[in-house]
C-alpha cells in the first residue's frame, strides 16, 4: 500500500473509532471509492490490507491506553484489591468488572455475526443503509435521553455490550450504539462515552489484533510497506488521541445531533453514489 493511502487510512481511523460516525463504515467507503476512482476492481483484501487495518487499530489501541492511563491503573489496582477483600465497594473495581462482563455479552451477540460482517464489507450500499440507522439512532437518543445516573451499573453495562457487538455490521458506529444505549438507559452522556471508549479496549485488542494475527501469512510480512504501515500507525494514535480529548469535551456542552444528521446525510448520499454507478 503507498504510504500517502496509509496516512489517509490512519487519519481516518483515528477520527472515526472515537466519534459516533462508524470507523469500519467510513473504511468501506474509503476503500470502494479508493477502486472506483483509481479503476481498480474491487477485490478480497490482501494480506497486506488486513494487517495495515490491524496495525491502524494498534495506534487507536494506543489512543485508549495513553488517555486514560490513570482510569486504567486505577481498575486494575481495584480488581486486584477486590480479590484480596473480596469487595466490590471500589468505583473502579465495579467499572473493571463491568467491562469484563459486558466484552463477554458483546462476543456472544458479534461472533455469530462475524460471517455476515465480512461479507457487508464489500456492500457498500448496505453499510450506507446502516449509517443512516446509525444517525437515526443518535438523534433519538440525544431527544428521549434521561441522564438521571452519574455511573454504568451492571444492566446498564450488558446493554451497552450488546450494542456493541451488534456495531460488528459496518456502519452501525460503535461508540453511537454504546454512547446512545446507556443514554437511553439514564446515564450522564460524559460517563456513557468515558465506559464506551474503555469498553472498546479488549474488543480492539481481540477482534482487530488477535483475530487477524490467526489469518495473516507471515511470509509475505516481510514485504509489506513498513515505513507506510509505521507512519499510519502514529498518525491513527495522535489523531485518535485528540479526538477522544476533544469529543468529550465536545459532549459537556454539546449534543449528538450533529453526529446523527452527519451520519444520516453521508449515509443517504453513500447510498445514492453506490447505488447510481452500481459499487
Amino acid at each position: 500500500m503507498e504510504l500517502l493511502q496509509t496516512i489517509f487510512m490512519g487519519i481516518i481511523q483515528g477520527l472515526s473509532e472515537f466519534l459516533p460516525v462508524s470507523s469500519s463504515g467510513h473504511l468501506v467507503f474509503t476503500s470502494a471509492m479508493y477502486n472506483f476512482f483509481t479503476g481498480n476492481a474491487p477485490e478480497i483484501e490482501t494480506g497486506e490490507e488486513i494487517f495495515v487495518s490491524m496495525m491502524l487499530h494498534i495506534g487507536t489501541l494506543f489512543s485508549i491506553l495513553i488517555f486514560f492511563w490513570n482510569d486504567i491503573l486505577d481498575i486494575i489496582k481495584a480488581l486486584f484489591n477486590a480479590v484480596k477483600t473480596r469487595s466490590l465497594e471500589n468505583h473502579y473495581a465495579k467499572m473493571g468488572v463491568y467491562v469484563i462482563i459486558a466484552t463477554v455479552f458483546t462476543i456472544l451477540v458479534a461472533y455469530p455475526l462475524n460471517d455476515i460482517s465480512e461479507t457487508l464489507m464489500y456492500s457498500p450500499k448496505i453499510v450506507a443503509g446502516l449509517l443512516i440507522f446509525t444517525g437515526i439512532y443518535l438523534i433519538i437518543a440525544e431527544k428521549f435521553k434521561k441522564q438521571e445516573k452519574d455511573h454504568v451499573n451492571l444492566p446498564i453495562a450488558i446493554l451497552m455490550g450488546i450494542a456493541q457487538g451488534i456495531a460488528a455490521f459496518p456502519g452501525l458506529s460503535r461508540s453511537g450504539l454504546t454512547i446512545a444505549t446507556g443514554l437511553l438507559s439514564g446515564v450522564k452522556k460524559f460517563n456513557c462515552a468515558k465506559f464506551s471508549f474503555l469498553l472498546s479496549f479488549p474488543i480492539i485488542l481481540g477482534a482487530s489484533i488477535i483475530y487477524p494475527l490467526l489469518e495473516l501469512d507471515f511470509d509475505e510480512v516481510v514485504d509489506y510497506n513498513w515505513l507506510g504501515i509505521f507512519v499510519g500507525v502514529i498518525v491513527s494514535a495522535v489523531v485518535g488521541y485528540y479526538c477522544i480529548k476533544y469529543f468529550l469535551k465536545f459532549l459537556e456542552k454539546f449534543s449528538l445531533d450533529i453526529f446523527g444528521y452527519y451520519c444520516i446525510i453521508v449515509g443517504i448520499l453513500g447510498v445514492i453514489f453506490f447505488s447510481v454507478f452500481n459499487i
